[in-house]
């Protein structure tokens, strides 16, 4: 396969053809030993760390050992990916593909991997689904708009992913004591919740939401009402831009590329190629943005009264 590496991570200079080859190798060996695989894989993935170098040590120290540590685990990766993908695969039936797609690109629209993606997913569905009479077209999208939402709340207000994660496990089971974790300005209730509810006009004048009907509101109205919350505080998308303007949101899409090319390792109908290009283009793109700010201290700096 051709790669347009210059197109992709310019000055990385990186031997594509060679390192996808040794790629492909550790992957035909996986039977032999996972510690095999690591020091075939790791050895090639570490070469992108080195080539970093040339945006200062402390990028090829912060990125090499956690993608060398990575790689060690890379069985453990895929097996539990596997378990993902059949528990998507039992509860979204025909639609479990849209799901796994969906998982593939969250790595530049949510910073997550393909893996938590599908967890995260799997952890909330069944009430999904139930409120929408087993739609699982539907299940999917809804799906999909709630894990990046809570990627954009925690890019834009700072909070913990995992807290956020939690509060909308909660709203699945009418708990919504962590809505306030979300910091939309609504307390943790299930009055604030339904506050948020007839705020955001997703009810369409249908009927009004109280403490007491709140739990009867599908989940799926729920996750729209969110959805339309944050759309109007400039919340929506804020990920996806940070993985391609600064340090910090480049470097959580570039972490979870890696994680997707690791899990895929022991999938033999994987499409190494993409996932490696996936992998190459946020290096890129991460490298961008530290030279980027790099050059900008540098401009930045006061010119010695001595010179």
């Amino acid at each position: 396969m051709a790669v347009d590496a210059g197109s992709a991570v310019g000055y990385l200079d990186l031997d594509i053809s060679g390192f996808l080859t040794g790629l492909r190798s550790a992957q035909s060996e996986a039977d032999t030993a996972s510690k095999n695989i690591a020091t075939k894989i790791g050895g090639g993935l570490k070469t992108v760390g080195d080539k970093m170098a040339k945006v200062g040590k402390f990028a090829t120290a912060s990125i090499t050992t956690p993608i060398v540590t990575a790689v060690t685990a890379s069985v453990k990766q895929f097996a539990n990916l596997e378990q993902s993908i059949g528990g998507v695969e039992t509860l979204f039936k025909n639609s479990s593909a849209t799901v796994i797609k969906n998982a593939e690109t969250a790595y530049k629209r949510a910073g997550i991997d393909a893996n938590d993606y599908m967890e995260q997913v799997t952890s909330f569905s069944a009430t999904l689904l139930q409120g929408l009479g087993g739609d699982t077209k539907k299940a999917a999208e809804y799906a999909d708009k709630a894990i990046v939402d809570m990627s954009d709340n925690a890019n834009k207000m700072g909070t913990n992913i995992g807290m956020i994660q939690e509060a909308y496990q909660g709203f699945a089971k009418d708990n919504y004591t962590m809505l306030d974790n979300l910091k939309l300005g609504y307390g943790g209730t299930a009055g604030e919740m339904a506050r948020l509810v007839n705020d955001s006009g997703v009810l369409n004048g249908k009927f009004k939401a109280t403490a007491e009907n709140v739990k009867d509101i599908p989940f799926d109205v729920l996750i729209e009402a969110l959805h339309r919350t944050q759309e109007n505080l400039g919340i929506t998308g804020t990920t996806a831009e940070e993985a391609e303007k600064t340090v910090s949101g480049s470097f959580g899409m570039m972490k979870s590329s890696v994680m997707n090319f690791l899990q895929q390792l022991g999938n033999p109908g994987a499409d190494m190629d993409k996932f490696a290009q996936e992998m190459l283009k946020s290096v890129g793109v991460f490298v961008d943005n530290v030279k980027r700010v790099l050059s900008t201290i540098w401009d930045n700096l006061p010119i010695s009264p001595l010179q």
